[in-house]
């Protein structure tokens, strides 16, 4: 069962570098192969995401690829309402964590893949007071969302900046820079009930690291529209199945 585990990680971060909403797998697998409840798994797949995040940044800005305007406003907002949500996952029922954790990826892929207005790469940028505003908002709900389920910012904010018409691999990059702000902030939360297992997230974050290096390699290949469909795929495929495994389950 480890051994699983450890594929999956390794594949993990190969989406968390090229697509930035791969750590999403994490949280069912920890649950599934080593045997943790899903408050635990969701607590060590969230620290976990830091140590993504840092490496994940460190490369994508190498490459010239983060957009330091968009990350820096949606990070404010998620740093102060990730911790929140975590204290909230404390007290919240596993099953319908897991239901709610499903809708949300499910309703990210299909607001991505949702017919919208043609928007230039960019043009919602930070330059003025009310798109820093808006940024601000989205990392604060990403944060919560991101403490609450365990899962890394980047599965909420990329959807929704992809959707709106930010460039898909500056959404991407900004998203590497919110998973650092928003696991730390969640961690933090998660640490006051001892929801970590630091030996299991030690290794697991390991094979990540490698995974993230060789991802992000990949997203630097691949057309932007192609990029944009894998992210999307990646969600409605992976929120579709969580959804009816978790209704299957109440049932």
């Amino acid at each position: 069962m480890l051994f699983l585990l450890a594929l999956t990680s390794l594949v993990v971060g190969v989406m968390i570098g090229a697509l930035g909403v791969g750590g999403i797998l994490l949280i069912p697998a920890i649950a599934a192969f080593a045997g943790l409840d899903i408050h635990t798994a969701m607590g060590t797949a969230l620290f976990t995401f830091i140590f993504t995040g840092i490496i994940g940044t460190l490369l994508y800005h190498r490459l010239g690829s983060v957009d330091w305007r968009l990350a820096l406003p949606i990070c404010l907002g998620a740093v102060a309402f990730a911790w929140l949500g975590a204290l909230a996952n404390a007290h919240a029922d596993a099953s319908g964590l897991k239901l709610g954790l499903a809708l949300v990826i499910l309703f990210a892929g299909l607001h991505i893949v949702k017919p919208i207005g043609r928007t230039r790469p960019g043009a919602r940028g930070s330059d003025t007071p009310g798109s820093r505003t808006l940024l601000m908002c989205i990392g604060s709900g990403v944060g919560f969302g991101s403490g609450l389920t365990g899962v890394g910012g980047p599965i909420l904010s990329i959807p929704i900046m992809v959707a709106i018409g930010f460039d898909p691999l500056a959404s991407v990059a900004a998203g590497q820079v919110l998973q650092i702000a928003a696991a730390a902030s969640g961690a933090v939360g998660n640490l006051a009930y001892g929801r970590v297992d630091f030996g299991l997230a030690a290794w697991v974050t390991l094979l990540e690291l490698v995974g993230v290096w060789a991802g992000v390699r990949l997203s630097h290949r691949l057309p932007r529209e192609r990029l944009k469909a894998c992210v999307a795929t990646v969600c409605i495929l992976l929120g579709g199945f969580m959804a009816v495994q978790s209704l299957l389950a109440w049932l």
